[in-house]
Parts: structure tokens; C-alpha cells; sequence
């Protein structure tokens, strides 16, 4: 990763160039993940397999921007080119590797047994699609015919011809293959989820949360992407969300680190969302009624527009709020109507005795502990 830093120089491209892999810092994310559940869960492949993951990912960029640097820039003046143009193949290998965690997530082990041969359909695409891309590259440095793309990829790669054609239908096969096993792995864990209950439904929750957030994500950083101005910064705000939330949600899992969290995190971050969607969208409205239709130039209906915004954030917030916690945050939500009802009851209560009863049912219900006390201090 440190090794990127001059290697963009050297090809003067951005860090945030994604040449034939991903951004440094989506790699970065994995790699941290990886090297954390490693360290705390060593017996666990998924830290592992997040790990290579990265190590391939971030090889695969230094080489990217090598080749570029040598053999668009220098034309073939840089040293070891040759080595740059094989590893640069191997963003394949980390994407198998991520994929792999997922079909395994979270313990090691497919979600049933049926699921098995599913895996050895994925390592047995994985490893003919790498050992073509091996004899492909092996054969354009052998043979002289080292011509790369601005992104870095073996144009022989990315777009075959003569003897090279065989590998776009390797190219059609494997892709789809991959997809439809990365899908059938998600609907697995889907099914797993629905079975399971305790740590375990927590688990596959962080899981097909993040799996969510990029699912929906990645389709609205690329219809942003190409705009300009506002739009295009959010574009970019969203994709770092989108790309970080998959690993960040797999090691928390992994982990098991505050895991009855992901409940009031889906709920706020929704609620959130919402809000600021109907708010933009009501900010919008009035100042394009102001200005387009009814023609008013000054700056009233602008100010006008963000003051009813402003005033209306948190008595919205607290609507949505309301009904995302029924959907998402039941226990919550159950718990403080449990507490505002117990409130209400207590400001009429005179009787000592009533109180504790009171008390102790609701503590009951609401947290449900193994055992309950209460002191009462004498006058």
C-alpha cells in the first residue's frame, strides 16, 4: 500500500485511479479487517481469506500503475516490467478470495452441506480463469507483445484477438459463473438467517446489512458519478460508504463485537436517510416554485425554503423514527412504550406496594434478567 504512493506518481495517475483493481483504500479497508480478525481469531480462514484478499488487490495496483509508468510513459525503460505485467492479473485472484469469505461467512463453513458443491463450482471457475490469464500473460511477455491500456490491463486481456480470442469466452463463462455463485451464497445466508436465532441471526444480519448498503450503493455511485457540482461529491461520499460497508460489517460479525447494535444502526441510518431525502426534496420543491414558476428573483425564497426545512427536521425525524423503530428496532421501541406507559401510570400511584409490583413487571418484561431486587429506604 505505501508502495502505491510513487508508483501513481510514477505513472501520474490519482491514488484514487482504480486500474485494473480498486482504489487503495477499498483494499486498505479489507486488508484492516483481515489483519484484525487474524490476529483475534487466528483459527478462523475468514480473517485469512480477507487478508490475501487484500494483498492480491493491492499487488494488482502497484503493478497497474507500474506497467503504465513502463510501458505507456517509457516505453518498456523501467525495470522488471515483465513482473509488473504478471501480477497484474491477480485483482482476480483477490476478488476470489472476498468472494470466498462471503460463501464461508461466518464460522469457515458453507451455510448447509447442500451448499457444497457450490463452493467447488466457484474454486473450480476460480482456478481455470486464472490459469488462463496466466498462459495469456505468459505467452504476450514471451512473445514481445506487452502492450497495456491507460488503466494498466494487458490490452491481450482486456480486449483479445488472434490466437488471444479464446479468452473473452473464458471472460463471458467466468463472470457470470461468479456472480451467480457470489447471489447464491447471499440467498443461502438468507435462508440461514431465517432458520437461525441468538449470535448467530445477529451475525448474518451485519452481513446482509453491509451486503444491502452495497447492493443499492453501487448502482447510485455510478448513475452519480458523471455529474458534476454537488451531485458529484455526494456520488463519491456514497461510494466510499458503499465500498467500506461490506468489510466493515464482516469483521464486526466476525468479531462479535457489539453486536445487538445493528438493529438501532439499520433504523437510525434509515431514518436519517429519509429525512434528508424528503428535506432536500421539500427544500427543492419551494425554491423551484419560487423561482420558476411564480418568477421571484430575490433571495426570500431561498431563505424562506431552508427555515421550513430547518423547522421541519425534528418533528419529522421523530415521525420516521417512530415507524422505522416498529419495523426494525422492535424490542426498542417495545421497551419505551413499555417505560412511557409505566411513566404515566406512576404519576397517579400512592400506594408503596403497587409501585414495586409495578416496578418489578415491567423490568421483567422489558429486560427480562434472571432476577430482580429492590431496596426501598426507610424514613
Amino acid at each position: 500500500m505505501i508502495a502505491d504512493v510513487p508508483f501513481a506518481g510514477l505513472a501520474r495517475q490519482s491514488l484514487n485511479s482504480s486500474g485494473g483493481s480498486a482504489p487503495v483504500w477499498f483494499s486498505a479497508a479489507f486488508g484492516a479487517v483481515g489483519f484484525v480478525v487474524a490476529w483475534r481469531k487466528p483459527r478462523n480462514p475468514l480473517g485469512w481469506l480477507l487478508l490475501g484478499g487484500a494483498v492480491f488487490l493491492v499487488l494488482s495496483q502497484d503493478a497497474s500503475f507500474y506497467t503504465v509508468a513502463d510501458y505507456r510513459l517509457r516505453s518498456g525503460g523501467l525495470p522488471l516490467g515483465w513482473v509488473a505485467v504478471l501480477a497484474q492479473p491477480g485483482w482476480a485472484l483477490g476478488i476470489v478470495f472476498v468472494g470466498l469469505a462471503i460463501l464461508l461467512f461466518p464460522d469457515g463453513r458453507p451455510p448447509s452441506s447442500r451448499w457444497r458443491s457450490v463452493l467447488w463450482v466457484y474454486l473450480a471457475v476460480a482456478i481455470l480463469y486464472l490459469a488462463g490469464a496466466a498462459v495469456v500473460t505468459v505467452g504476450a511477455v514471451t512473445g514481445h507483445h506487452i502492450r497495456v491500456d491507460s488503466s494498466g490491463n494487458l490490452v491481450m486481456l482486456s480486449h483479445p484477438t488472434g490466437s488471444a480470442a479464446w479468452w473473452g469466452a473464458a471472460e463471458a463463462v467466468f463472470f457470470p459463473v461468479l456472480a451467480v455463485c457470489w447471489l447464491g451464497s447471499l440467498v443461502a445466508q438468507v435462508a440461514s438467517y431465517r432458520r437461525s436465532s441468538g449470535e448467530r441471526r445477529q451475525q448474518l444480519k451485519w452481513l446482509l446489512s453491509g451486503s444491502a448498503i452495497a447492493g443499492v450503493g453501487i448502482p447510485l455511485t455510478t448513475w452519480l458519478s458523471g455529474m458534476h457540482g454537488i451531485l458529484g461529491v455526494a456520488g463519491g461520499i456514497v461510494g466510499a460508504a458503499t465500498l467500506l460497508a461490506l468489510p466493515v460489517c464482516m469483521g464486526v460479525a466476525i468479531l462479535k463485537y457489539r453486536l445487538f447494535d445493528i438493529d438501532r444502526i439499520v433504523s437510525r441510518t434509515l431514518a436519517y436517510a429519509i429525512v434528508t431525502g424528503l428535506l432536500v426534496g421539500l427544500y427543492a420543491g419551494l425554491v423551484l416554485l419560487a423561482t420558476q414558476v411564480l418568477s421571484v428573483s430575490s433571495p426570500v425564497p431561498v431563505a424562506a425554503a431552508t427555515l421550513a426545512a430547518a423547522a421541519l427536521f425534528n418533528p419529522l425525524r421523530r415521525r420516521v423514527q417512530r415507524g422505522l423503530d416498529r419495523r426494525f428496532n422492535r424490542a426498542r421501541y417495545d421497551a419505551d412504550q413499555m417505560i412511557t406507559a409505566f411513566a404515566a401510570q406512576l404519576q397517579g400511584a400512592v400506594n408503596l406496594g403497587t409501585v414495586r409490583d409495578d416496578l418489578t413487571e415491567v423490568v421483567h418484561t422489558a429486560l427480562e434478567p434472571a432476577h430482580v431486587s429492590i431496596w426501598i429506604r426507610q424514613p
